[in-house]
């Protein structure tokens, strides 16, 4: 795991981009933080198009994408809303102190192994 953010650094709630190295290269992670206050790591990258999450709404456990509306469970990846039909990579989160670390190397979310 490796450091990304303070805890402070991310939206209450809402999101923040951040680039997270791993051995395979760098990988755009949404650090958000959902409505009950809980911190998540995912894909920064909609599954639809390619463009940024973490520039879209936090609704209670939920990440929408500005562009087109798909939104992504924060907890499975899972896409609850059209166009998007794959799951985002949902990635291990710790907090030590005020320090937010993510592993990026896995995708640890339930469909991991479906997509």
């Amino acid at each position: 795991m490796v450091r990304v953010c303070s805890v402070h650094d991310v939206p209450d709630p809402g999101a923040l981009r951040v680039e997270v190295p791993t051995p395979q290269g760098t990988v755009a992670v949404a650090v958000v933080r959902d409505e009950d206050g809980d911190l998540h790591a995912v894909s920064d990258t909609c599954s639809h198009q390619a463009v940024s999450l973490s520039e879209g709404d936090v609704e209670g456990c939920m990440i929408e994408c500005w562009l087109h509306g798909s939104a992504f469970d924060l907890r499975t990846g899972r896409p609850s809303a059209l166009p998007a039909v794959h799951p985002v990579p949902v990635y291990a989160l710790a907090v030590d102190g005020d320090d937010v670390l993510v592993d990026a190397t896995t995708d640890i979310g339930p469909s991991a192994d479906q997509t």
